[in-house]
């Protein structure tokens, strides 16, 4: 490993860095131990839905494989005999990307997990392989990340599926369910997650369902927080289905301002990344409309004795829930933990090819690091429609239908507009 000793001053500068970087409240105190960098939305729109979900789950895990405490596969203490240190990182930064420096070259990390926008992973993406550093992207989706920007991947991996899974079963769904599909129109912020989210789904509709028009879509600044006249817009077009991507506070916007306006029920509304509404707002989504959590998150989360662990004890630590992207941070944490296992060490670099084109389990099921040399995941996902249970004051998802990572997610080394376009050739889909 980099480093041998830690002692009290260098740990208490490397904690100092920039006012980004804030010590956890429970770090382990070895002489030695494996230091994880955790970014998440700490201040901004996206932090009480988004961030803060994601930094509590993962001190959730990191502190369970610290006490080994984790279910099986996972029930062995620390990572190849080290315990974690973590630092906290709040995403919402100008400086991501010298913060990101600073983390790896003064903190002296050896791993980075995290990341909910797709415009920090962006930036991000060429500095982890620049920087040499193990950097695992929690949640960002957008699928540019390998396939235009790092290309061939050494020290960057993903551990949930990009976007075009996300909008390809949204559009599977669709056109599943609705025998009245005329029109599709489309509300998504105007940054590489939206852009893409939408082409995806709109490519999908039109290569499932003939004679489907584009009625328009609108495509508002990220954090814009008002939608008046993207909304008059769709109103105006009366789209058989509008698609929104639209998530943390904007999503949240769009449902308080969109349902008030009676777009929910003129239109069939599809939302791509929501399931972090449904604790929120509970009744004021509206019922009928099409959730989808990024994968079997959230309310679509296994039955299984992992995923049973992470809910009841996030629930214990923190009276809520978790939501998608507690589950996504939950599973990043858990792919080192995972490749540490299968290669029986502790250090960096045996845990990057253990990881790549490893099949892991995850709180929320099978992940397999199957695309993009091994350092891209493929995970399967759901699609149901909202139901507000007036008895119980709870949301629930009716009309589920799942969907096999293989019948969402393009083959390896085939691009998401090629495979879309092809006609999803090689889908698996039973």
């Amino acid at each position: 490993m980099k480093k041998t000793m830690k002692k009290a001053g260098m740990l208490a500068a490397a904690l100092a860095l920039t006012t980004a970087i804030v010590p956890s409240s429970v770090v382990a105190q070895e002489e030695d131990t494996f230091k994880i960098g955790v970014v998440a939305f700490l201040s901004g729109p996206v932090a009480g839905p988004f961030g803060i979900p994601s930094r509590n789950a993962a001190e959730i895990v990191i502190d369970a494989i610290n006490e080994g405490t984790l279910p099986a596969p996972y029930d062995t203490a620390g990572l190849g005999g080290l315990m974690i240190e973590r630092v906290i990182v709040d995403e919402n930064s100008k400086q991501k990307n010298a913060d990101f420096i600073r983390l790896v070259e003064r903190g002296e990390v050896d791993a980075v997990v995290g990341y909910a926008s797709s415009g920090s992973c962006k930036s991000i993406a060429p500095e982890a392989e620049k920087l040499e550093t193990l950097t695992i992207f929690a949640t960002c989706g957008t699928p540019q990340i390998f396939e235009e920007i790092v290309t061939d991947p050494q020290y960057l991996f993903r551990t949930s599926s990009h976007a075009t899974m996300d909008n390809v079963a949204a559009a599977r769904y669709v056109a599943e369910t609705m025998s009245d599909l005329a029109t599709m129109g489309g509300i998504n912020q105007n940054y590489a997650w939206g852009q893409d989210s939408w082409r995806d789904f709109s490519l999908s509709i039109a290569a499932l369902s003939d004679g489907v028009e584009d009625a328009g879509a609108q495509f508002p600044k990220i954090f814009a927080g008002q939608y008046g006249s993207e909304i008059s817009a769709l109103l105006n077009a009366q789209p058989s289905v509008v698609h929104s991507s639209f998530w943390g506070g904007d999503l949240e916007a769009l449902i308080i301002q969109g349902s008030g306006r009676g777009l929910f029920e003129r239109s069939q509304m599809v939302l791509t990344s929501a399931d972090t509404a449904i604790p929120r707002l509970g009744a004021q989504i509206p019922d009928g409309t099409i959730i989808g959590a990024r994968g079997f998150h959230g309310p679509y989360a296994p039955d299984n004795a992992l995923a049973n662990w992470f809910k009841q004890a996030y629930f214990d630590r923190f009276g809520v829930e978790p939501v998608s992207p507690a589950y996504q941070m939950a599973q990043s944490v858990l792919a080192i933990k995972a490749a540490a296992d299968a290669s029986g060490s502790s250090d960096p670099a045996a845990i990057r090819d253990a990881l790549a084109n490893l099949t892991f389990e995850s709180v929320s099921g099978e992940v397999k690091m199957a695309l993009s040399n091994g350092h891209q995941a493929i995970t399967p996902t759901a699609y149901g429609t909202y139901q507000f249970d007036q008895a119980t004051g709870k949301g629930t998802m009716v009309n589920v239908v799942t969907y096999g990572a293989e019948c969402v997610n393009p083959p390896e080394g085939v691009g998401s507009v090629e495979w879309i376009e092809g006609g999803f050739e090689g889908a698996q889909c039973e």
